[in-house]
């Protein structure tokens, strides 16, 4: 996209710019973008070399001026300056942010700016903002979010692999495993060193002439650089500080100045904490080169990095006419916090109010609530017959895709419900969806703050009481298994509707608030169909997660283990991304040869995942999608991460029609029958009714016999035949009660009636573990008052 300012050429916009230092000149620059910079059209030949001679005499001056007026890192600042070569490259082009918004605009500006400063924890990509309490602030929020710091250009996309390994050069490396395609942000290394896939790129010398140089294929103007050291178990190593060079031709190399030395920027301290190097002016080149200076003294030169930078167009670009990946869809293509997150679910319900519904199952330990929109035709309502959808996002809160695909989702559904596609309006009227975007909402507050390219590997992934969520459900795998073992018999055990364990109940146990809410809210609604979206791998892993005897690895299925796979299947043969045959490995994991899916005991063991105690506590088939490499893409990627996922997230869902259903009644009353136990012959997984006698049971094509039993009736048998198309099989049941006069023969003759004992156990355990539930949070909330309290006296005694 071009970018105009009437006839205000590049060079006099840099130079103005450069000397209007201080708060004063930020609050000038400001005013000017917002009222003008549309873009940015450069000068014509005269008037660039015109421009540049003028450049050149007022940087002198501005030296002086801006270091007056600005607070300046001079480890981070580097003095602005242009080479003849770099010079003559910058006539007739103009400059492109990476980025698409949903009117198919920059996701976060619409102008690009010249002039960075120094920045100390910052995001990079969203607005940082908090809860609003009323409309007055919101709307005060709304007023000044041009003023909130966001970085000049996005990643070029080494972290998010779209930058290529044949893009990445190095002036040596000791072994492939440590080769210059290593060196991406945030890549993660195998359990062991000296393999294939080491943690980061590593120099073969320890001198300071090594470097890692990046081709960006077009013009590029260079903002900054992000670095880490090298992700591994048993060693350590990092950059403490580094040079930056560029070029247009990898011949001559111009460095990045300060003042009239060469700038010295500061790297890392440890392994994994991004640390962000900004460019005070930014500089136009086609190639950088990293060139570490220094470095951990009992380690070696290793780095990872990310490279900031907007794309330049010129005359003589062979890649010009190059269509940058987007989406057409006109969605809101940005990272969401809390607020924002809320503002944005509001719209949705407010443009189809007759489809949607948002509401609340809990709360995180910081209060904050969380929020599901239900799409259906009949919102609030559990309609006879139509199977529970839920996505769940953001277990993981720094594992941001998941959050703004189910945020793009329920946008995209209204509009194309609203405009008649006939695939949604079916969806919408034959299954109630449930779109959970936000399980760990402190973590993400978290990870927001930091930035999608500073937050790591780790920053918010855990809540704010340190628990890992996907770990923290009852592990109902080992009990199922140890009391087969037991019984010597396993159909003699229940192999499903396993009540909770009674420790887990107890106060003291440790249960985040976020888990106690969720399992609540599946047994509130019958669901059937569910995916967990996580981020940082590309696969899609079905149950068990839990291994036998938790060893690390083991292929783990479950009774349903075909279904799964199609499952899975479904969803990674139409994902663009884990589709493509030519995409690299993210980190070291080879998932292509498993056709990018796996049983998760395969992968790593995972006791407590919440796939599984779905799967063992409830009816509800649950898979886990690792969505892309990037945990935490930035904004620019959204559009393409949409892309890539539109349709596995549409066809997923649909897959919830697959199988048999029906209702099952009492024969004399026509009463549905609730808890009834739905029995698959050659399936060792039962499910139940669900309240009003409905069931759903998932399969594949085949012929099925198929036995209902509920307490106090004769059991009833019928066969089942399961077909290609995507739509379930009707299979109803009437049941008949059994005679009063029979019960009274058995308990004449001293036995016992047969009772449903673990369908009692379940239900005992969870109002336990609901009764826990409001006392630990009454005594939460009357800790914060206390707290609340606390402070208002100590201001006013101030």
């Amino acid at each position: 996209m071009e970018t105009k300012t009437g006839n205000i050429s590049y060079s006099t916009i840099v130079s103005r710019e450069f000397l209007e230092g201080g708060e004063v000149g930020l609050r000038r620059r400001r005013r000017r973008r917002r009222k003008d910079v549309d873009g940015l059209e450069l000068e014509t030949k005269n008037k660039m070399e015109k421009s540049v001679c003028v450049l050149a005499a007022v940087i002198l001056l501005g030296g002086f001026l801006y270091a007056a007026g600005a607070q300046i890192n001079d480890l981070t600042i580097e003095s602005y300056s242009f080479s003849s070569s770099i010079n003559s490259t910058l006539k007739s082009v103009t400059v492109e942010p990476q980025s698409h918004s949903r009117d198919g605009q920059t996701a976060t500006t619409a102008e690009t700016k010249l002039l960075t400063t120094t920045v100390t924890n910052k995001q990079l990509d969203t607005k940082t903002s908090t809860e609003v309490k009323s409309n007055k602030e919101e709307e005060s929020d709304d007023k000044t979010e041009d003023e909130k710091t966001q970085l000049d250009c996005p990643p070029l996309g080494l972290e998010s692999l779209r930058v290529d390994d044949s893009q990445i050069q190095a002036s040596s490396y000791p072994r492939t495993g440590l080769g210059p395609h290593r060196g991406r942000l945030n890549i993660q290394s195998g359990l062991y060193d000296e393999d294939m896939y080491d943690g980061a790129w590593c120099a073969d010398y320890k001198d300071q002439h090594q470097w890692l140089e990046v081709d960006a294929l077009h013009l590029t103007l260079f903002t900054g650089v992000i670095l880490q050291g090298r992700n591994s178990i048993w060693s350590w190593h990092w950059v403490k500080t580094y040079k930056v060079q560029l070029s247009n031709d990898t011949v001559d190399w111009e460095p990045c100045m300060n003042g009239t030395e060469e700038a010295i920027f500061v790297g890392n301290q440890d392994p994994e904490t991004p640390v962000l190097g900004l460019f005070p002016v930014p500089r136009v080149a086609r190639y950088i080169r990293i060139n570490p200076q220094t470095w951990f003294e009992n380690g070696t030169i290793c780095l990872r990095a990310e490279i900031l930078g907007c794309r330049v167009d010129g005359p003589h670009d062979i890649y010009t006419s190059e269509q940058e990946p987007g989406s057409k869809d006109r969605l809101d293509f940005r990272q969401h916090n809390y607020k924002e997150m809320r503002k944005l679910m509001k719209s949705v319900t407010e443009e189809c109010p007759d489809i949607t519904r948002i509401y609340t199952i809990g709360k995180s330990y910081m209060g904050l609530k969380l929020y599901v929109m239900e799409i259906s035709d009949n919102p609030g309502k559990h309609e006879l017959g139509e199977p529970e959808f839920r996505y769940v996002a953001g277990m993981h809160g720094n594992e941001a895709l998941g959050r703004e695909l189910v945020l793009n989702l329920m946008q995209y559904i209204c509009r194309e419900y609203k405009k008649g596609n006939q695939r949604i309006v079916r969806l919408v009227t034959e299954t109630r969806i449930h779109l959970l975007p936000s399980m760990n909402p402190d973590g993400y507050e978290e990870a927001y703050k930091k930035g999608s390219e500073l937050a790591g590997w780790a920053h918010g992934r855990y809540t704010f009481e340190t628990i890992d969520l996907n770990h923290n459900f009852p592990d109902l795998n080992t009990i199922m298994w140890d009391a087969q073992e037991a019984a010597g018999d396993k159909s003699k055990v229940s192999n499903h509707y396993i009540p909770i364990p009674e420790y887990y109940t107890k106060e003291d146990a440790v249960v985040a608030p976020e888990t106690r809410a969720v399992i609540n809210w599946m047994q509130d609604i019958p669901f059937v169909l569910s995916a967990n979206l996580h981020g940082g791998e590309l696969v899609v892993t079905y149950p068990f997660d839990c291994t036998r005897d938790w060893v690390p690895q083991e292929d783990t299925p479950t009774a349903d283990n075909a279904f799964f796979r199609w499952l899975s299947t479904v969803y990674a043969s139409t994902n663009l991304a884990m589709a493509n045959p030519d995409r690299r490995r993210c980190h070291y994991e080879d998932f292509q040869s498993h056709n990018n899916i796996i049983n998760g005991g395969a992968w790593h063991t995972v006791p407590g995942s919440m796939n599984d105690f779905s799967y063992l506590h409830t009816n509800c088939f649950e898979v886990t999608v690792e969505l892309s490499c990037d945990k935490f893409p930035h904004a620019s990627e959204l559009p393409i991460e949409w892309e890539n996922n539109k349709e596995s997230l549409i066809i997923y869902m649909e897959q919830i029609h697959r199988g048999i259903k029906g209702v099952v009644r009492d024969k004399l009353t026509k009463q549905g029958i609730a808890d009834a136990i739905i029995k698959v012959e050659d399936h060792d997984h039962d499910i139940r009714t669900a309240a009003d006698g409905d069931y759903w049971r998932l399969l594949n094509p085949g012929e099925y016999k198929v036995v209902v039993w509920a307490d106090g009736y004769f059991p009833s048998m019928r066969h089942c035949r399961v077909g290609m198309e995507p739509h379930p099989t009707i299979c109803d049941f009437s049941l008949t009660k059994t005679p009063v006069q029979r019960l009274k023969e058995i308990r004449a003759k001293g036995g016992r009636i047969p009772q449903d004992l673990q369908l009692r156990l379940r239900a005992l355990r969870l109002r336990k573990l609901r009764a826990s539930t409001k006392a630990i949070n009454r005594r939460r909330e009357s800790q914060q008052l206390q707290k609340r309290r606390a402070r208002s006296s100590g201001a006013r005694s101030i």
